[in-house]
C-alpha cells in the first residue's frame, strides 16, 4: 500500500500525519516547541526548532505505522504563513530567529509607508494591506537589524522564505529554494494578478530579489527529501499555506463556498473564482490555490487570536490545566452577566487592522469568575468570525453559500460551534475529518502522485459530521453583537 506523508507545521507545534490510499489517517505525531517573546508584541521561533520537530514527527509516524520511505508516494507540506526566515545559503543556518506572523514590531514602518501614500499600490499589486502581519516588512527588519545582512542579501548570499521554503530547503539538503503561489501571495512581495515577484514591492520594502524562492503551483515537483532524513528519498509533491490547505481539504472549490479554520488564530476564506475581488471592507484578496499556472482567488479575513485565547487561560491566567476544561466552565457561566473579552493580545486583524490595540475585558462584576471569563473567551471567537463574514458578504454582494464549513481544534467544541451558529444566524457544518489542513496537503501530493482522485472526485468524498443551526432569538443576537462592537471600539480608544 502506498501512503502520503503530510507535514503540518503550525505556530505552536509541528505535526506529521500519514494517510493511506483511501485518504484515511493511519498515524499522527505532534511536538510542541518553545515560543519566544523578546518584547511586547514581538513573537519569535527558533528556526531550527521548526525543522527538528518536523523531522522527528515524520519519523515518528513512519515508525508508528511500520511504514518505510519506499511505501510513501509523496510528501505534502502545509505551514504557518507569513512567518519569516532568513538564512545563509552556504551554511543553511538562519541569521536571526524566525519572526512569527503574529509579531507586530514593524507597525511603525507600516504606518510610515501608509502615511506616505503607498497602501493603494500595495493592495493593487498584492491584494494585501500595509500591516506587520505579512512577511515583507519582517524581512526588511531582519536586514536592517542584523549586522551586514543587507549587503550579504544584495550579494546573493542570503535566502528568504516562509516556513514551507525553510522546510523544503532542509528536506532537500539545500538543493531546492522554492515556495508555492499561496505562500508567495502572503509576503507583500508577490503580484497576485500577474503571477510573479513584484519588483515595485521589493523596491518599496528594500528586499533584494536575489533572496526570493522560485514559485510553483500547489501541486508540483518541489524536489526530493534526502535519504539521510527518512532512509530513502521521498518526492515533495504538494505545498499550500495552512488556510489554503484547509480550504482545499474542505473541498471549497466552487465560488461562494466559505470555510473557517480555528487554530491559534481564525481564518475565514471565501472562494471568489478566477477573478480577484478587491475588498471595500479591509479584507484581503489572496490566492486560494493554483493549478496548471491558473490561480483561483479568495477573500480572506484573519483573526490573530482564536485558540490562543484558550492557551492564555491555561498558561497566562492559570485558570485551566487543559483546553478541554474550557467548555464545562463556559456551560456553568452566569447568564445574567455579559462579560466581553476583546483578545487583541497582538493587535486586531480584519476588518479593523489595528496593530497597536491590546486586549481588554468589559462587564466585570464582583460575581465574575473563571466560568464567565471562559465563556467570554469562547464567545470572542464567534464575534470575530461574524465581523469577517459580514465584511465578506458585503464585498461579495450577498452571493454564495449560506453555510460555513468549519475545522481546526476549536471546532470540536459543540458549545463553541453552537454559539458561532447563533451569533452568525447561519448554519455551521462540521466535517467528519477535522484534520482538513493536513488533508488538503495530503490530497495535493497524492493527486500529483496519481493515487488520489481529481478535484471533483475529492469533493464528492467530503462528509458532514454535524450541522449546527441558529437557536438564539434575533433580539438576543443583536444585543450581544452590539455589546461586542462597543467593546472593540473602547479597546481601540484606550
Amino acid at each position: 500500500m502506498r501512503h502520503i506523508l503530510a507535514i503540518d507545521q503550525g505556530t505552536t507545534s509541528s505535526r506529521a500525519i500519514l494517510f493511506d490510499e483511501a485518504l484515511k489517517v493511519v498515524a499522527i505525531a505532534q511536538e510542541e516547541f518553545r515560543q519566544h517573546f523578546p518584547a511586547s508584541g514581538w513573537v519569535e521561533h527558533a528556526p531550527l526548532d521548526l525543522w527538528t520537530t518536523t523531522a522527528s514527527t515524520c519519523r515518528a509516524v513512519m515508525e508508528q505505522a511500520g511504514v518505510r520511505a519506499r511505501d510513501i508516494a509523496g510528501i505534502g507540506i502545509t505551514n504557518q504563513r507569513e512567518t519569516t526566515v532568513v538564512w545563509d545559503r552556504a551554511t543553511g543556518k538562519a541569521i536571526h530567529r524566525a519572526i512569527v506572523w503574529q509579531d507586530r514590531r514593524t507597525a511603525p514602518l507600516c504606518r510610515e509607508l501608509k502615511e506616505a501614500g503607498h497602501e493603494g499600490a500595495v493592495t493593487e499589486a498584492t491584494g494585501l494591506l500595509l500591516d506587520p502581519y505579512f512577511s515583507g516588512t519582517k524581512v526588511a527588519w531582519i536586514l536592517d537589524h542584523v549586522d551586514g545582512a543587507r549587503a550579504r542579501a544584495e550579494a546573493g548570499e542570503l535566502a528568504f522564505g516562509t516556513v514551507d521554503s525553510w522546510l523544503i530547503w532542509n528536506l532537500t539538503g539545500g538543493e531546492v529554494h522554492a515556495t508555492d503561489a499561496t505562500n508567495a501571495a502572503r509576503t507583500m512581495l508577490y503580484d497576485i494578478r500577474h503571477g510573479h515577484w513584484s519588483e515595485e514591492m521589493c523596491d518599496l520594502l528594500r528586499v533584494p530579489m536575489a533572496m526570493l524562492p522560485e514559485v510553483h503551483d500547489c501541486a508540483a515537483d518541489f524536489g526530493t527529501a534526502r535519504a539521510d532524513v527518512f532512509g530513502e528519498g521521498i518526492p515533495i509533491l504538494g505545498v499550500a499555506g495552512d488556510q489554503q490547505a484547509a480550504t482545499i481539504g474542505q473541498a471549497c472549490f466552487r465560488p461562494g463556498m466559505m470555510k473557517s479554520t480555528y487554530g491559534t488564530g481564525c481564518f475565514a476564506l471565501l472562494n471568489t473564482g478566477e477573478t480577484p475581488v478587491m475588498s471595500k471592507n479591509r479584507l484581503l484578496t489572496t490566492i486560494a490555490y493554483q493549478f496548471d499556472g491558473k490561480p483561483t482567488y479568495a477573500l480572506e479575513g484573519s483573526i490573530f487570536i482564536a485558540g490562543a485565547v484558550v492557551q492564555w487561560l491555561r498558561d497566562g491566567l492559570k485558570m485551566i490545566r487543559s483546553a478541554d476544561e474550557t467548555q464545562p466552565l463556559a456551560e456553568r457561566a452566569d447568564d445574567g452577566q455579559n462579560v466581553v473579552l476583546v483578545p487583541a493580545f497582538t493587535g486586531l486583524g480584519a476588518p479593523y487592522w489595528n496593530a497597536e490595540c491590546r486586549g481588554a475585558i468589559f462587564g466585570l462584576t464582583r460575581n465574575t469568575g473563571p466560568e464567565e471569563i471562559a465563556r467570554a473567551a469562547l464567545e470572542s471567537v464567534g464575534y470575530q468570525t461574524r465581523d469577517l463574514l459580514d465584511a465578506m458578504r458585503a464585498d461579495w454582494g450577498g452571493q454564495g453559500d449560506t453555510a460555513l464549513r468549519v475545522d481546526g481544534g476549536m471546532s470540536a467544541s459543540d458549545w463553541a460551534m453552537q454559539f458561532l451558529s447563533d451569533i452568525l444566524g447561519a448554519q455551521v457544518d462540521r466535517p467528519e475529518v477535522l484534520e482538513t489542513t493536513a488533508l488538503g496537503a495530503a490530497w495535493l501530493a497524492g493527486q500529483r502522485a496519481g493515487i488520489y482522485p481529481d478535484m471533483a472526485g475529492f469533493a464528492e468524498g467530503w462528509a458532514l459530521e454535524r450541522s449546527f443551526a441558529p437557536a438564539m432569538a434575533e433580539d438576543a443576537r443583536s444585543g450581544k453583537y452590539a455589546a461586542w462592537k462597543r467593546a472593540v471600539a473602547a479597546a481601540q480608544a484606550f
